[in-house]
C-alpha cells in the first residue's frame, strides 16, 4: 500500500508517494520529470532522478540542495515547486 499527495502550483505538478521502499518526490511541468528519492526510513541521503524510476543524477544531504537541482531539470526558479505536506521532513 502506498500513501500518495498531489499538489499544483505555478505550473508544476507535485506527487509525493510512498511506495518499493522509497519515499518519492516527482515534479512535473511541460513534460519533464525530477524525483526526490529518500529510502522510506527517512534517514539516507536524497537521491535526484531523471523520473520516479530514472537514473539518479545526484546525492544530496539537504533537501533545500535537492530542490535546488530539481528545480534546475525543471527550468524554474525553486520557490515554484509545491512540496506536499507529507514530503516537507525529508533530507538529513
Amino acid at each position: 500500500m502506498s500513501d500518495t499527495e498531489t499538489v499544483t502550483a505555478n505550473g508544476v505538478a507535485a506527487r509525493y508517494e510512498e511506495t518499493g521502499g522509497e519515499r518519492l518526490l516527482t515534479f512535473s511541468r511541460d513534460g519533464r520529470e525530477a524525483t526526490v528519492a529518500q529510502n522510506a526510513e527517512g534517514y539516507a541521503m536524497l537521491k535526484v532522478r531523471s523520473g520516479p524510476d530514472g537514473d539518479e543524477l545526484e546525492r544530496y544531504y539537504g533537501f533545500d540542495m535537492a530542490l535546488d537541482h530539481a528545480a534546475e531539470l525543471l527550468g524554474v526558479p525553486v520557490p515554484d515547486l509545491p512540496v506536499p505536506d507529507a514530503a516537507a521532513d525529508m533530507g538529513m
